[in-house]
């Protein structure tokens, strides 16, 4: 038996602040969108590609439904 958030794509979500990509990661692996996007704000804070990241996965993840 397989958990329930394998059988779910990676996509945009339609719940969006900007571009869906936090709605998107929280949907695919059953977590709240609030932790995913909080968890992004606290990480820019710490050195590393964060933002880049985030906008090339709002380039690459298909939108909902495609």
């Amino acid at each position: 038996m397989t958990a329930p958030y394998r059988t779910h794509r990676l996509t945009r979500s339609r719940d969006s602040v900007f571009f869906g990509v936090a709605g998107g990661i929280a949907e695919r692996f059953g977590w709240r969108p609030g932790t995913v996007r909080l968890a992004f704000v606290v990480s820019c804070v710490l050195p590393g590609p964060q933002i880049l990241l985030y906008l090339v996965l709002a380039l690459l993840l298909p939108k909902p439904g495609h």
